[in-house]
């Protein structure tokens, strides 16, 4: 089963959720406290972590900080409140998926298996992407820069071999909207930019992501 693990001070949602999941295929372990959940996550491996944003002590943020200072594990954050900046906010920090309570259980489920499907190590023949300075590993969703490795989230790295796969394609942000699907198109669409500039610091000291002005971006690098 894949292994979850929900950090959510509400004790009252674990219980009914792992019940659920069970369904699917899914093995929920639940934390009241963000530092029971980040000592669980250094304990076991997870797939994936569902984030509170209203936790005691300190608020989801700031738990999404740590766990991205530490792993590039998928992280879907849930928050009583649906503001889309708060939305921007856990995208910027490095969230893979946003949930506003009171949510479906199966629609969690399937931003779940979404997000699980979309890292999936990719089974083309030609999983190597390979510039100079970078090399993209599709089979092992490995980003290497220098020869080294980068940490990258899941958003990450699908905006990233979506244009790397096209260099000189010219992708506008409704196109990048339509090929990323399975987050909120909306919160997307205020984040591409976020997203963007996230990379562009990860990939450094490349610059291979260029801005095409009033229209959206593409990937110019020379070849190996």
């Amino acid at each position: 089963m894949t292994s979850i693990l929900i950090i959510d001070d509400d004790d009252r949602l674990a219980t009914p959720l792992k019940a659920y999941f069970e369904r699917y295929n899914l093995a929920l372990t639940s934390a009241t406290h963000p530092k029971d959940g980040l000592a669980l996550l250094k304990e076991k491996n997870f797939e994936l972590v569902i984030l509170d944003i209203m936790l005691p002590d300190q608020d989801g943020f700031d738990v999404c900080k740590t766990i991205r200072k530490q792993s590039d594990i998928p992280i879907v954050m849930l928050t009583a409140r649906g503001e889309v900046m708060d939305r921007v906010v856990g995208l910027e920090l490095g969230a893979d998926d946003y949930l506003a309570k009171p949510f479906e259980p199966r629609e969690l489920v399937a931003r779940i298996q979404n997000i699980l499907r979309r890292r999936e190590p990719s089974r083309k023949t030609n999983s190597i992407l390979e510039f100079k300075n970078l090399l993209i590993d599709q089979s092992r969703q490995e980003v290497i820069v220098n020869g080294s490795k980068v940490s990258i989230t899941g958003n990450e790295y699908q905006l990233l071999v979506l244009l790397a796969a096209a260099p000189g394609e010219k992708f506008s942000r409704d196109e990048i909207l339509n090929k990323l699907r399975g987050i909120d198109a909306e919160l997307f669409s205020r984040a591409v930019d976020i997203q963007i500039s996230r990379l562009r610091q990860k990939l450094k000291p490349t610059d291979y992501i260029k801005t095409v002005w009033g229209s959206g971006y593409q990937f110019v690098a020379p070849d190996v």
